[in-house]
């Protein structure tokens, strides 16, 4: 047997160990004497073990009875320690504190702001929040391979390269929140340069974390807490302060270790529920409802590696969640999906680069308009091709098809034409030229794009781009939503599936799916539950007829429907009369109409008998 004398891979070491010997993180941490959150970092690969620790990983190898060969496909069986370890005794959070913490913290600014901008000052505030504890952590890890918490800062001042971010003494959440002292130097007049309250000590917090994390600029230093109108503050600084305590309680800690990869996200998104109604139009572009985005992230299977695009990415979220789609399918991957964003407003531009770095994943952000300028192009100049596309675009957009007559991309003229009125198609042919020779792609429209046209005596252009996506395969179902999901409308939305490589038993085909029988209702809004989300997508994805829920449709059957794929007209109707052709019907409501004139004529009879 070929022990083994040289690791070269930790990661895969430590999990074939784990496997050999049945082992738990913790257990093999116990091991090798080091704590659980070092051996997580070292299977993760985040970190590398000291030589020290390395003899001791080969030696528990050796002794384990582990060659070359047993490390090289270790990860099924250690995974499955994993999970048994998660039946056992999970540990996951709930959501419940981090909602009830964001609430408290909203309502104590919502009283001086109006619920739509409330979000502009607490977002900042987190993610500095997110940011702190993160530091902290990554401390906690150099005090461990160093020896102890002070020698760890010492380096870490030395070297800023050892951390995500560095966070000046000014910055980190203990001296914001007055828990640790900090000798704020003098001017050059001998005077004390501490902030006066806490609104100016967060606006120099955000300055000084961008100074020391450009990359930042732009992102956290959004609002100035300390601003004045008219002589008043925007935030009264008791307010603030009131804000910051929340924030700091212990149940709410935001670092490595203490949330799910998703954790803050989903709460956020729960505070944009809360304030849907407020907040109105600006909310429901800011913001895909969680349930659609996961929905949208399992109807596309995200493999490892591969290249995904949102064109109108708003916070992102996403492509976060095709991200933690993937991880979940394919827990022991360490190839992470290639992500890319567009966004065109500021603000949410911005959200996007806070929600990257909370969700601690790496996605290029571009800022422009999408249609007019796509970002992200090749050496040619050519739109990039991706492996998926994501997307909620804005519905019923304007469109002007001046401008695109001669689109420099070619986008649209050689993709079914250039459409008018709604610009819900030209979304559509932009996501078919950002899509790759295998590309598939979710898109979230209004209802009316997969009707409007059909059954009109005059020619009509949206019907008519139908028509060519039909003709060549291309659109692989459309999933109907349910009503008053989404922020900005009680109206139900639709996604239109597409695939550029549909199976073969899906060709010529589309799948139809009602998922209006799925919902929940809510305050404001309603809700899919959570559960029903794999369920949806695995029904869709099986693509077999479901009464009242799924219909299977040929491409002769959409050209004798005059190319109307809207869900509704296709499904729900699943008993035996409603189904029954017009001409059965009529005669039935003859004969009955007959036999109703018989019993008048009896009856009468029998009414001149009692006179």
């Amino acid at each position: 047997m070929a022990y083994i004398t040289n690791i070269s891979d930790i990661p895969a070491a430590l999990r074939a160990i784990r496997a050999k010997l049945d082992l738990t993180q913790e257990q093999l941490a116990e091991r090798l004497g080091v704590s659980f959150t070092t051996v997580n970092r070292w299977e993760g690969g985040s970190t590398a073990p000291q030589k020290a620790a390395k003899e001791a990983i080969a030696a528990l190898a050796v002794s384990a009875g582990l060659d070359e060969t047993a490390i090289s496909e270790p990860a099924n069986a250690a995974a499955r320690v994993t999970q048994r370890r998660a039946r056992r005794h999970s540990t996951t959070p709930s959501t419940k504190p981090m909602e009830q913490m964001l609430w408290d913290a909203a309502c104590s600014i919502r009283g001086e702001k109006d619920a739509a901008k409330f979000k502009d000052y607490l977002l900042p505030l987190l993610f500095l929040k997110r940011l702190s504890d993160v530091f902290d952590d990554e401390i906690d890890r150099l005090a461990e391979e160093y020896g102890d918490r002070a020698m760890a800062l010492e380096i870490a001042e030395s070297d800023h390269g050892l951390l995500r971010f560095y966070l000046p003494p000014e910055a980190r959440w203990a001296v914001i929140s007055g828990r640790e002292t900090h000798d704020w130097p003098l001017d050059e007049r001998k005077r004390s340069t501490r902030p006066s309250d806490i609104g100016e000590h967060l606006t120099r917090a955000v300055r000084a974390v961008v100074r020391q994390n450009p990359s930042l600029s732009g992102v956290i230093d959004l609002v100035d807490f300390a601003s004045e109108r008219n002589g008043e503050r925007d935030i009264n600084p008791a307010r603030l302060a009131a804000v910051v305590e929340t924030v700091s309680d212990p149940r709410y800690r935001l670092g490595l270790a203490d949330v799910q990869p998703d954790f803050l996200g989903r709460a956020y998104e729960y505070l944009l529920r809360m304030f849907a109604e407020g907040s109105g139009q600006s909310a429901g572009e800011y913001f895909t409802p969680t349930e659609v985005g996961f929905l949208m992230a399992h109807l596309m299977r995200p493999k490892p590696g591969e290249d995904c695009h949102d064109y109108a990415c708003g916070s992102a979220g996403l492509l976060i969640k095709l991200q933690l789609v993937a991880r979940e399918t394919d827990p022991i991957s360490r190839v992470p999906l290639k992500l890319y964003g567009q966004e065109l407003q500021a603000d949410s531009y911005a959200v996007a680069h806070m929600n990257a770095i909370i969700h601690d994943m790496d996605i290029r952000i571009e800022r422009g308009d999408t249609m007019i300028n796509p970002k992200f192009k090749d050496t040619a100049g050519r739109i990039t091709a991706h492996d998926i596309v994501v997307a909620n675009p804005m519905w019923n957009q304007d469109f002007n098809p001046d401008i695109f007559e001669n689109d420099p991309f070619d986008r649209f003229r050689t993709a079914g034409g250039v459409t008018t009125g709604k610009g819900d198609w030209a979304w559509l042919q932009h996501t078919l030229a950002c899509l790759n020779e295998r590309g598939r792609a979710a898109v979230v429209l209004d209802t009316g794009a997969v009707t409007r046209g059909s059954g009109s005596k005059q020619s009509d252009r949206e019907r008519n781009i139908r028509k060519w996506f039909v003709d060549r395969d291309l659109i692989d179902g459309v999933i109907l939503l349910p009503d008053n999901l989404f922020y900005n409308t009680s109206a139900a939305g639709i996604i239109v599936v597409l695939s550029k490589r549909k199976l073969p038993v899906r060709k010529d085909r589309i799948v139809l799916l009602n998922a209006s029988r799925r919902v929940r209702k809510g305050r404001p809004k309603n809700y899919i539950p959570g559960e029903d989300i794999r369920s949806l997508a695995a029904t869709f994805l099986k693509g077999e007829p479901v009464d009242g829920e799924v219909a299977v449709i040929t491409r002769e059957q959409v050209e004798e429907a005059d190319y109307n794929l809207s869900p509704s007209r296709w499904v729900g109707q699943t008993d035996d009369v409603a189904q029954r052709p017009i001409s059965e019907i009529i005669a039935d409501m003859q004969r009955l109409d007959e036999e109703a004139r018989e019993i008048d004529a009896q009856l009468a009879k029998m009414l001149v008998n009692l006179e």
